[in-house]
């Protein structure tokens, strides 16, 4: 089974979207997402002009020799860009492997191993009254499990609340005030408690802004909440950094959105200095990496929290849920529901339920795109916020 051609679908039904399509000789078509948020026709460009003449004639069969000839053969290797086109070859060719066989993708990852998958959504607010309308709003759409972001008394606009998207001219500048935010924090997670008892899972993200000593300390001030998890407590580039986090605090960490590959997780692994990997199948090479990775982190009892918000594709999403569901080392699956216009381009078979999201039944991965529909919505450039510290200083958004 040949591959035959390949399309590069760029669309924006409210977010702009960058999917691959493979056909095979036999008539198969199988999809891959290449979302880059900010930087989508960077992949674009690297799929049409680069990636796709090397496809043609190749067997579809062949995922794991196509991922390495992909990876080794450019030489210049890892990247977000490389990363997500390789994403997007190797989800397509899995999805149409999966078809070939008359199967969801799960079952040739071995198989179910769990009913469902606990997802978590979204609630926030700036202030205190609205964070807990919003996490009220998330219960009543069915979430078990909810990450709470909370505005800052002081500060105007800042990560979790509100659209970042800014879509006219230079990206949005927003301000941050470290100590401001870890006085605040913590009165957030204790009303919150207050409201809902001790039994629902609740996670933060701090979203890279915080200096190792700093990020231990706010772990610890959390510690009487439970938390599931504290996501991206430091930029994770200074992997020794996480070594001190660890040694302050017993709060869960979830590391690595941002990271492209396993390389960029072995000392946080192999140390145990994170409880929870976050790449997005999207963003770090696809099924096949993502599969070895799990693995790697489920020596050394690390689980799943796969990266799932609105700027991954539903082809994305349905990737990830599929290994969600057949992979052992599972935690638990960030579920951000798209619009009405992006479920008009992406059609698919997953479903959630009562808190519970599953990739359904139908063979391949379970997303198709409707290409006429993909036309209606024009690419518009948009970029995310730079964050800037009261003295002008750039800090990590």
């Amino acid at each position: 089974m040949r591959i035959a051609g390949a399309d590069v679908i760029v669309t924006c039904p409210g977010r702009n979207f960058v999917t691959l399509e493979i056909t095979t000789d036999d008539g198969l078509v199988g999809y891959g997402d290449a979302t880059l948020n900010g930087r989508e026709l960077s992949v674009a460009s690297y799929l049409r002009d680069h990636v796709v003449p090397l496809l043609i004639g190749r067997d579809a069969h062949k995922i794991e020799d196509t991922w390495q000839y992909l990876y080794r053969g450019a030489y210049w290797r890892r990247g977000p860009v490389t990363m997500a086109a390789i994403a997007a070859v190797d989800v397509a060719l899995w999805d149409i492997k999966a078809k070939a066989a008359g199967m969801p993708l799960y079952q040739l990852l071995g198989g179910a191993s769990r009913t469902g998958i606990m997802a978590y959504g979204h609630a926030s607010g700036r202030d205190l009254p609205e964070v807990l309308d919003s996490i009220r709003a998330r219960r009543e759409e069915g979430f078990r499990s909810i990450r709470v972001q909370a505005g800052v008394p002081g500060l105007d606009t800042i990560y979790g609340i509100g659209n970042p998207l800014e879509r006219t001219g230079l990206p949005n500048e927003e301000v941050w005030d470290t100590r401001a935010y870890l006085r605040h924090v913590p009165t957030v997670f204790e009303a919150v408690r207050n409201e809902f008892g001790p039994e629902l899972p609740l996670l933060h993200d701090v979203h890279h802004r915080l200096t190792p000593i700093q990020a231990a300390k706010l772990g610890k001030a959390l510690e009487p909440y439970d938390l599931f998890w504290m996501e991206d407590c430091t930029p994770a580039e200074n992997q020794e950094g996480l070594r001190l986090v660890r040694e302050h605090t017993t709060t869960p960490l979830a590391i690595g959105e941002v990271f492209n590959t396993a390389f960029d997780y072995q000392t946080l692994i192999c140390e145990q200095l994170i409880d929870y990997v976050r790449s997005a199948v999207t963003h770090t090479g696809g099924v096949t990496a993502m599969r070895k990775l799990f693995d790697f982190a489920a020596l050394y009892q690390v689980k799943s929290g796969i990266h799932g918000p609105t700027d991954i594709s539903p082809v994305g999403m349905a990737a990830g849920l599929h290994l969600d569901l057949a992979i052992h080392n599972f935690g638990i699956q960030e579920f951000a529901p798209h619009t009405a216009e992006t479920y008009e381009v992406f059609r698919r078979s997953y479903t959630f339920d009562d808190g519970y999201l599953h990739p359904g039944e139908t063979p391949g991965i379970g997303v198709t795109v409707d290409k006429e529909a993909a036309a209606k919505f024009e690419y518009t450039p948009a970029y995310l916020p730079v964050n800037r510290l009261r003295d002008g200083t750039v800090h990590d958004w």
